[in-house]
């Protein structure tokens, strides 16, 4: 199975000709799956609740997921993309999950960075696993890399492919997800962005690297620090079904939950 990442730098506000520029790489996507990275037709740092309510859609009222999956059907090919969700008067910081017959399912980031927590809702959502061709694919965003549950508990739910849609600023996620992918068993796509972003008092610059990491935790593609870039690489997603360790040893059946206090 061909998955990809497309590492570029919106810009705030933008929302058509960010959404444009990244059709114009998913038209030369040569692959099943493709990953887009986080609020990747917003930019990222918002400046009020107001704003983050004026640039968000709902799902089913948005431009860029209407253009998606459009796209998705022509190229007979899957996205995940991050947005922000308006839902009524609040908004999420969300990633969704787009096939190619026009089916979208939803996920709101659980863990929120910085101020996202003035902007965005905290995710209220359950997990859910997308199953699309031999894929079974869990999402999660940007900072959810920092807590293990997230990745344990997508695994745990069924998921061999997480999808990580980021607009990554901290310095360890992209060597942390070699981590997250080994003690899952499962691969990983993280799509960052590149760039400066600079509003009012606050500035961020991406990191870039993004990557696709394998069940073994090896690195089987990865972007530059400061290049838009696309990376695409053939994968057998069923290699990450596999979770013993040792002919002993089940990376899940050997768990002890009874003496775990989480």
């Amino acid at each position: 199975m061909k998955v990809g990442f497309i590492q570029f730098r919106p810009l705030f506000g933008d929302k058509n000709g960010n959404l444009q520029r990244a059709i114009a790489f998913l038209e030369k996507a040569d692959a099943e799956l493709m990953v887009l990275p986080e609020l990747f037709d917003t930019g990222y740092i918002f400046q009020s609740r107001k704003e983050a309510l004026e640039l968000s859609s709902p799902i089913n009222e948005s431009t860029s997921v209407t253009e998606l999956k459009k796209i998705c059907q022509d190229m007979n090919m899957a996205v995940v993309a991050g947005v922000a969700e308006r839902d009524h008067d609040k908004v999420y910081n969300s990633a969704i999950t787009i096939l190619p017959d026009g089916s979208v399912t939803t996920y709101r980031k659980l863990h929120l960075f910085y101020k996202e927590k003035c902007w965005f809702e905290p995710g209220n959502i359950p997990i859910q696993i997308v199953e699309y061709r031999e894929a079974r694919i869990g999402m999660m965003i940007c900072f959810d890399w920092i807590f293990p549950e997230m990745a344990r508990s997508l695994a745990l739910t069924g998921a061999n492919l997480i999808c990580h849609p980021s607009n990554l600023v901290l310095p360890h996620c992209q060597n942390a997800m070699i981590t997250r992918c080994l003690e899952n068993r499962v691969f990983a796509i993280t799509c960052n962005r590149i760039g400066q972003e600079v509003r009012g008092q606050e500035s961020f610059m991406f990191t870039g690297f993004s990557r696709i990491i394998s069940p073994d935790g090896a690195v089987l593609c990865e972007g530059g620090r400061v290049k838009e870039e696309v990376g695409i690489v053939d994968i057998n997603v069923r290699a990450a079904e596999n979770k013993r360790i040792t002919i002993f040893n089940d990376l899940f059946e050997d768990r002890r939950t009874e003496h775990y206090n989480l």
